[in-house]
């Protein structure tokens, strides 16, 4: 099987022989394609059941940062350069870890306890704390970009084809 790279080049290069307007189909292949990744991406960015655990404990801001972050629409074009740029990112600190996995060392958290089924964050004043890394040493990642690099290939794939299959009507 041909590499994506090869298979791009193809493709181009026969959207370039039908005398098509390759920039412009580019740009607008790349944003498309980085628009779905972004969306792939936040739905496998937990918390992605739709429930918040705990107490000051659970935001969703780092799946809400898949879109601020993400570059979508493509730059370069507009420079005269020939290649259609747009990025996937998520500036969250600890994003890489949940994406990636994590080993967890046994430690004290502060101000951290267990009510019930749920993990609090409690104020300072209570001195309280859990020791975790007990039962958990190591915590799969959810490879969410991994997945949106998949949907962003998979939809130029797609896309690129369309466009060739219809150029040669």
């Amino acid at each position: 099987m041909s590499s994506f790279g090869s298979q791009m080049r193809k493709r181009l290069a026969e959207l370039r022989r039908a005398g098509q307007d390759v920039p412009r189909i580019m740009a607008e292949v790349a944003e498309g394609a980085t628009i779905e990744a972004v969306r792939v991406a936040t739905e496998n960015t937990p918390p992605n059941d739709g429930t918040i655990a705990g107490t000051n404990m659970r935001s969703g801001d780092m799946a809400q940062h898949w879109a601020t972050d993400s570059q979508t629409t493509p730059v370069g074009m507009a420079l005269g350069r020939k290649s259609a740029v747009t990025s996937l990112a998520n500036n969250m600190q600890y994003a890489s870890y949940v994406n990636d996995g994590h080993r967890v060392d046994k430690h004290f958290v502060p101000n951290l306890m267990i009510n019930g089924n749920m993990l609090e964050r409690v104020g300072g004043e209570w001195g309280q704390g859990i020791m975790v890394g007990t039962k958990t040493t190591y915590v799969k990642g959810k490879y969410m970009k991994q997945k949106a690099i998949g949907k962003y290939r998979d939809v130029v794939r797609k896309e690129l084809d369309k466009r060739v299959r219809e150029a040669f009507k």
